[in-house]
């Protein structure tokens, strides 16, 4: 929790946000009380809501205290995705109550129902509302209507209903606006609705109507998070990053967008901004592992039933994408938003991601690691393995090629350590699979591969001057994808060269005390994006403290995963990257971040329970 005062209304600092969603998309709430990102009706749908990418053009929906005085204190209610954002003026305070339904019973009628209710708690509170959408992205026009009990606003697409129990006037600026006050007690409850099938504007929610939907939807994620096995420390953390999971999850597909987000920048001002609203196979493995060790089989089961789709798709030289939509669409084609300023001028904006054209060898890897885990839970199919099989010929004839890598570079493919790492993994965890069944494979041909790619890696991935493993072959530079050598289980947490790595990230990557970069893009390949600036990738500060762990280095661990948990946002989030001045930088919230702080505190939480008269900071 924290307070903020005197806000700046253009521009909300990325980690002064909590998300709602309802499993098909999602919206960010500022702590001010605006939403300022709202895509309908999918994650990739393109916004209604984009002011977070141009707070002129981009469209908003601000309800909150009309005092400029205003203090604000936001939170999520324990163990649920419902927001509640507190006003505290010198007049008066309020709550703000944000969420959107889920509900088994009329489905169709609420999935795209975005619920606002605000109370006054004490004295009288001034009450601002603006609802002014900008339809795709801000490139559509539309046209409002007002009418009994709220407005509609009428676009190309569809319509936007906002029902409102005060009465509204349009802005002058494609949207509808209202002030009231509002004394203790008294409560207004708002309704946004996009559906093509309705014809006419809902009747306003009434208090009773209000109270179904909310407790209806609490119930809802306290019965989800029930099948949360893990009681371990660090537990709320935990429990909130499987939240964060469970609202990236795309319902009627399993699939898991890396973030529900597009062009926040990696550095303010910069040009490394990406859409992320997409499902990664490289997150495969560990979104799998996360699941599966918190309890959630039905998520598990759920997202392998996606990759199995996407096995079933390969390309007529049997390979793989890096991503895919979220329902397994293939074209994901960039372009730019060159109408829009961009989050505090961080231009462009971009729409679709080119990545997926790339060549990324780690991806194959990462799919066998998941199969591998799910194995390890239940069978996989004859069929899937066919494939596989069809994958892993495909493998075994490009495994020693250059690539674009883990970190996707633009700037030309290298032989990346990561890679071969993962093409590694790839013929490991196939031959476990195999024996475990019996299955029909070419065992001498991907034993050889695995014995040759293990050499190669620790003949040529070494540095004898560095005293390292270097970024990419013949390289200097220091990478942390590195530390997944580890956690891989390439080698074991004794063997001299893994922890003389760790040292050389720790001394060269970490930011502080506590995070830690990517690489050094002063050394390292050229990515293609320039020498520009950025911040620790938050998924790497998690990977630093699960490596500590697995060599035994406790305090250090636990010291680093303390220091970055407080790092966390307001509400327990993460994006993808932490600044310099510890703010949230990259999209957000990011999957890999959680899935990340996930496994780190589950290994560590592990180990202490393991060592017998271990008290500190117990």
């Amino acid at each position: 929790m924290k307070y903020a005062s005197n806000l700046e209304r253009d521009y909300l600092p990325i980690e002064d946000h909590a998300i709602i969603g309802n499993l098909h998309t999602v919206a960010l709430v500022g702590i001010d009380g605006t939403i300022d990102w709202y895509c309908l009706p999918r994650f990739d749908s393109p916004s209604i809501f984009g002011a977070i990418l141009d707070a002129d053009k981009g469209g908003m929906f601000r309800l909150t205290s009309d005092d400029v005085n205003t203090k604000y204190l936001q939170i999520y209610l324990p163990e649920t995705n419902v927001v509640l954002t507190r006003f505290i003026t010198d007049y008066g305070g309020g709550e703000l109550t944000d969420f959107m339904p889920i509900k088994e019973k009329h489905a169709a009628l609420y999935r795209h129902t975005l619920v606002r209710s605000i109370s006054g708690a004490v004295g009288t509170l001034p009450i601002k509302l603006t609802c002014r959408p900008a339809f795709n992205y801000a490139r559509d026009q539309h046209h409002v209507e007002l009418v009994a009990g709220g407005a509609i606003f009428h676009s190309h697409e569809f319509d936007l209903y906002l029902n409102s129990p005060v009465p509204l006037e349009r802005d002058g600026k494609g949207g509808v606006t209202t002030t009231f006050t509002l004394q203790r007690g008294e409560s207004a409850h708002f309704q946004l609705i996009s559906d093509r099938e309705l014809e006419h504007l809902p009747s306003p929610l009434t208090e009773t109507a209000y109270q179904d939907l909310l407790y209806e939807t609490l119930h809802y994620w306290y019965r989800w998070l029930a099948s949360c096995t893990y009681q371990g420390r660090w537990r709320e953390m935990v429990q909130r990053s499987a939240l964060v999971l469970k609202l990236l999850t795309y319902a009627p597909t399993g699939a898991i967008v890396a973030a529900p987000t597009t062009s926040l920048p990696e550095t303010l001002g910069g040009s490394r901004n990406w859409d992320y609203r997409y499902s990664w196979l490289r997150d495969a493995a560990f979104t799998l592992d996360s699941l599966l060790k918190l309890g959630f089989t039905e998520e598990g089961e759920a997202f392998t039933g996606w990759l199995n789709e996407r096995c079933h798709e390969l390309k007529e030289n049997g390979t793989l994408q890096p991503m895919y939509g979220i329902t397994g669409e293939q074209d994901l084609k960039e372009s730019t938003l060159d109408h829009l300023a961009g989050y505090r001028g961080s231009r462009p904006v971009r729409i679709g991601n080119g990545a997926y054209t790339q060549k990324q060898l780690d991806i194959y890897g990462e799919l066998m690691e998941a199969i591998n885990i799910y194995n390890n839970y239940d069978a996989i199919s004859y069929n899937l393995w066919q494939n596989l099989c069809r994958l892993l010929k495909w493998l075994s004839q490009h495994w020693k090629e250059s690539d674009n890598g883990i970190w996707e570079v633009r700037g030309g493919e290298k032989p990346f350590l990561h890679s071969r790492l993962m093409c590694w993994v790839a013929f490991d965890r196939a031959l476990r699979i195999a024996r475990d069944w019996g299955w029909p494979a070419p065992l001498s041909t991907w034993e050889q591969i695995r014995a040759e790619s293990y050499d190669q890696i620790m003949q040529e991935g070494w540095n004898e001057q560095r005293k390292c493993f270097t970024q990419y072959y013949g390289s200097e530079a220091v990478d942390a994808s590195a530390l997944l050598l580890l956690l891989k289980h390439f080698t074991g947490p004794h063997e001299p060269r893994v922890v003389a790595t760790i040292k050389r990230i720790q001394e060269e990557l970490t930011v502080g005390t506590t995070t830690v970069r990517r690489y050094d893009q002063k050394t390292a390949a050229d990515d293609g994006m320039g020498r520009s600036s950025e911040g620790a990738f938050t998924a790497c500060c998690f990977w630093m403290i699960e490596n500590l762990v697995r060599i035994n280095q406790l305090e250090e661990a636990r010291l680093r995963l303390e220091k970055l948990l407080s790092m966390s946002n307001h509400v327990g989030l993460y994006a993808e990257e932490i600044s310099s001045s510890i703010k949230a930088v990259g999209n957000f919230p990011q999957a890999f971040s959680h899935l990340a702080l996930i496994t780190a505190c589950y290994a560590l939480d592990e180990t202490l329970n393991t060592r017998k008269g271990w008290y500190w900071r117990e």
